[in-house]
Order: C-alpha cells, then structure tokens, then sequence
C-alpha cells in the first residue's frame, strides 16, 4: 500500500511538473527581414533585448541589432525626422594631370 501511494505521488509531482511554463525556444528566431517589416515588433523586441540581453540570447538580439541598422540606413524618405537635411552632392572629380597647372 505504501509503494502504491509513493507511486502515486511520484505520478502527480511528474504531471505538475510538466504543465509548468516552459521557456522560449531559442530556435524560433525572428528573422531580419521581419522584423525590418514590422516596426512594431522590433521596437518590443529592442527593448526586450536591452532589458535582459542573456534571456533573448545573441542570435536574436544581432537580428534586432542589424534589422535596426537596415531600417536606420535604408535609402528613400527616412522614418525618424522627415528628412530635413538633404543628402550630399556628388565630389566634384578632381583636376588631371593634363588640367593641372603648376
């Protein structure tokens, strides 16, 4: 009677045990160019990373990193001041040796 109520209890603590949260995967990396894609994710997840950098691991939070960096460095109208200082004009070339006067 007594193995019978060990085994029992054992069988509960296992059942409890297993319906416990479990963590993120750390496969289930969101991609760079989804998160490029929707700005509202990566701004959470920018400061998930920033709050708790070892929990998100470094594969994910270099794809925040580098999605940040596309989005910030990507050409046509800029999503942060309405791009009010145009960009530079071309260098002039300059003079070659024949053009060149000493």
């Amino acid at each position: 009677m007594k193995h019978l109520i060990f085994i029992f209890a054992a069988a509960v603590v296992l059942v409890l045990a297993g319906c416990g949260k479990s963590e993120p995967s750390r496969s289930a990396i969101e991609s760079v160019e989804s998160l490029v894609a929707n700005p509202e994710r990566l701004k959470e997840l920018r400061a998930q990373c920033k709050a708790d950098h070892a929990r998100f691991g470094d594969a994910q939070c270099h794809a925040v990193a580098e999605a940040t960096r596309q989005r910030f460095m990507r050409s046509g109208p800029s999503p942060y001041a309405g791009d009010p200082v145009p960009p530079p004009a071309a260098p002039a070339s300059a003079p070659t040796g024949a053009d060149a006067k000493d």
